[in-house]
């Protein structure tokens, strides 16, 4: 997620608050780790215990956009700030084993969101989300039409077996659910001896003859073949989700793949549906006033979920009604049918408000009952709350820029 410095607005006085080098800042798939784009390169960090892994610098430019796949050396860019370092509608996958570039990906717009996955490689532009596959030359395999989605809200489930997609649909408020294991492409058995899937661990990793390329976003159905194969894809079952009323802003989908949490560029609620059947699941509210959502993340076993916004506040959340601690309700609930939806809501059972009051995102720690923070004052925090009052207290605070 973009957490830098936000444009200027009336009234606003914690401009200096953000770190001016910071350009994107965002976990990988089990929030065991982070990584960081900067104005000069970009860093990865361990989230709890927190400490630096690696960094680098370039002389020639900024990283807007770090996809991190697990903890393995692949990586992929997306330039960014006052001087990419490669251009914004091109996605670079990184080996940091031998600190090359080993394929690049072009389209004609910029890129707002990369994620990768073991096979895949999943991008976002403003009103696209395209599937490649995640190899030495990289093949187009699906082209999804979305509505504007100029905040690149998009997720994939980030557990080992699971590979559910979700992102915005053709209309405002919609969502798009697509099951990454069906876009199978057909003559995949004959092409194997051609292309070389990138293995995802250790760090002897491909090490190709030449960079791949290819410009991807030319094709405008629903699914599409890769450019120049003439190979056929199979089609894949979507299933379209009527979540919001006004255009989605934020999305999550749960570890095995069962859930898909979304906010709308309102920022009051937060709604979860079953990934499978569209049924609503929870209606959860963030509060009454409008907020941007920066995140939402589940805990990895589906039991919690944490959001934060643009000002400065994490509330989390319980989805499992045999936890301790339940989520806060009006004592007006029992006259839901005669009242505003307001007094049917589910309030967070326990939230905190991060220094500075900077926006940030968050995602739950390696021990239970904790959630970290990266926030766009360039600070990284750890918070632990009680299950049972759900009082929070800040464990640490680390300055990462």
């Amino acid at each position: 997620m973009n957490v830098g410095r936000p444009l200027p607005y009336p009234g606003s006085g914690m401009q200096e608050s953000y770190a001016p080098e910071l350009l994107y800042a965002a976990f990988n798939q089990d929030y065991g780790c982070f990584a960081i784009g900067t104005q000069t390169g970009f860093r990865i960090f361990n989230s709890d215990p927190y400490k630096e892994k690696m960094r680098r610098e370039f002389k020639d430019g900024g990283i807007g956009i770090v996809a991190m796949l697990y903890r393995s050396n692949y990586l992929a860019f997306v330039g960014g700030g006052r001087n990419p370092h490669f251009p914004p509608n091109k996605v670079m996958l990184w080996d940091d084993a031998s600190s090359t570039i080993i394929a690049e990906l072009e389209f004609r717009s910029d890129v707002l969101n990369v994620q990768l996955q073991r096979d895949r490689i999943v991008v976002v532009l403003r009103n696209k989300c395209i599937i490649c596959s995640l190899e030495a030359k990289p093949r187009h395999l699906h082209a999804f039409e979305t509505s504007n989605n100029d905040r690149g809200a998009m997720a994939i489930s980030g557990g080992n077996d699971s590979g559910i997609l979700a992102f915005p649909g053709r209309q405002k408020g919609h969502i798009q659910i697509v099951d990454l294991h069906s876009c199978v492409n057909l003559a995949a058995v004959q092409d194997t001896a051609a292309t070389s899937p990138l293995p995802v661990s250790g760090g002897q990793g491909f090490r190709p003859r030449g960079r791949g390329s290819f410009s991807a976003d030319s094709a405008t159905s629903q699914t599409s073949a890769p450019h120049g194969s003439g190979a056929a894809v199979h089609p894949t079952n979507i299933n379209i989700i009527a979540a919001h009323a006004t255009a989605i802003s934020a999305l999550a989908v749960s570890p095995d793949g069962s859930m898909v949490a979304s906010a709308s560029e309102k920022g009051t609620l937060i709604r979860i549906f079953d990934t499978m059947s569209g049924r609503l699941l929870h209606e959860l509210r963030r509060g009454v006033d409008r907020a941007d959502i920066y995140s939402i993340a589940f805990s990895p076993d589906n039991t919690r979920l944490c959001v934060s916004s643009d000002k400065g506040t994490v509330h989390i959340f319980n989805l499992d009604p045999k936890q301790a601690a339940g989520n806060r309700q009006s004592n007006l609930k029992f006259m839901k049918d005669l009242l505003p939806k307001y007094f049917s809501s589910e309030w967070s059972f326990a939230h905190f408000r991060v220094a500075n009051e900077v926006r940030c995102i968050c995602g739950f720690g390696t021990e239970r009952n904790s959630v970290i923070v990266l926030c766009a004052d360039g600070t990284a925090q750890k918070y632990s709350f009680d299950s049972y009052r759900g009082n929070c207290v800040r464990e640490w605070y680390r300055k990462f820029i």
